[in-house]
């Protein structure tokens, strides 16, 4: 994971503030009480009229558990998504809505989406039958994150319904969290079935859609956006240098392959467009080789997924590219000296204490 400089003098994991435009209006339009709701978590409101300040992550996905909290609605992120429009997200949204096509416009906001928010994955996984876009919280600090992640896939269908149409729906949506109360709400915001206890949040649609061109496409605006989001991020202390580049790319790669089984440096490299040998030289330039990528990927996304008490220790063996539960224990118990069953009844023991 990388850093960046949030609106604190720390170091942290941030997300820029164009992501909470019109929070405060909204919070308040809903009866909640916003000053109070953002004093709870520490967040000065007035960082969220600079769109391009960044915001801790931790404290933006606690602003939304809060207000679902005092509000009384656990739906909160769910409706503040649902009306999120993509300009509202500032150079993310103009880097989307500015590409020539749907396909375009997500391998962009997916290219561009480190610049707005780190710790955090997103991708778009294509097949010939159907097409996965996946965004994840991954920081392993940030334990509480239903919001953020209904709030999210409602922005990201939004983005695709600028293109396709308000009636737009895809072909289902997951979510990593369990299934809330008025999961009905959920059905009818994307008009679509939805699944809870999945290994990732995702919406699911037809590859055909990729083709559909974006009505506000230019690319002038495109290009100026890519790079002065690059600038804006590199003052802002958002950007990736050279060699964190070069490790976000491969363990972006790695996380893709793991489902599918052992990642190879050579099919990694290929996905980046390097040759291997140039790959395994700037690795070793940053200090890391593939091996070590893998298995810390693997340990960090080991947490995430027996984070999910839905998700079975067999399906999490898969996910993380082992052929069987026996090869993921004796690595988790190397790693940790205990169990993932173990460690999965720890971590719930943990959560409830915090609660």
């Amino acid at each position: 994971m990388t850093t960046i400089q949030a609106s604190g003098s720390a170091q942290r994991i941030g997300v820029l503030a164009s992501a909470a435009t019109g929070l405060v209006d909204f919070i308040q339009s809903n009866g909640g009480d916003a000053d109070r709701i953002l004093g709870r978590i520490g967040m000065n409101p007035e960082c969220l009229n600079r769109p391009t300040l960044a915001l801790d992550l931790g404290d933006y996905c606690a602003v939304f558990e809060e207000a679902a909290k005092q509000i009384g609605n656990d739906n909160f992120g769910l409706r503040y998504g649902r009306q999120f429009k993509p300009d509202a997200l500032g150079f993310l949204g103009y880097v989307g809505m500015s590409s020539a096509t749907l396909g375009d416009a997500l391998h962009n906001v997916e290219r561009a989406f480190p610049w707005h928010q780190q710790g955090s994955l997103l991708q778009l996984q294509v097949t010939e039958e159907s097409c996965r876009l996946e965004y994840q919280v991954m920081h392993g600090s940030i334990m509480h994150k239903r919001q953020d992640a209904e709030l999210s896939l409602g922005m990201f269908a939004n983005l695709m319904r600028h293109s396709l149409g308000i009636r737009w729906a895809p072909d289902h949506v997951l979510f990593q969290h369990a299934r809330p109360e008025a999961w009905y709400e959920h059905c009818k915001t994307f008009d679509a079935p939805v699944y809870f206890n999945q290994p990732t949040n995702a919406l699911v649609f037809k590859p055909a859609v990729l083709c559909q061109l974006m009505p506000a496409r230019d690319a002038r605006l495109l290009a100026l956006m890519l790079d002065n989001m690059s600038t804006l991020t590199t003052a802002t202390s958002l950007a990736l240098d050279p060699a964190q580049e070069v490790l976000h790319g491969v363990r972006t790669q790695i996380r893709q392959e793991l489902g599918l089984g052992e990642p190879t440096l050579e099919h990694v490299a290929h996905m980046m467009r390097l040759p291997s040998w140039t790959l395994q030289r700037r690795l070793n330039d940053a200090g890391f080789n593939f091996s070590t990528l893998v298995e810390q990927t693997r340990r960090e996304l080991a947490h995430h997924y027996l984070g999910q008490s839905g998700l079975a220790l067999s399906e999490v063996a898969l996910q993380l590219g082992y052929s069987e539960l026996s090869a993921f224990s004796r690595a988790f118990r190397r790693w940790h000296g205990v169990s993932p069953r173990q460690w999965r009844q720890g971590h719930a023991a943990r959560l409830r204490t915090i609660s």
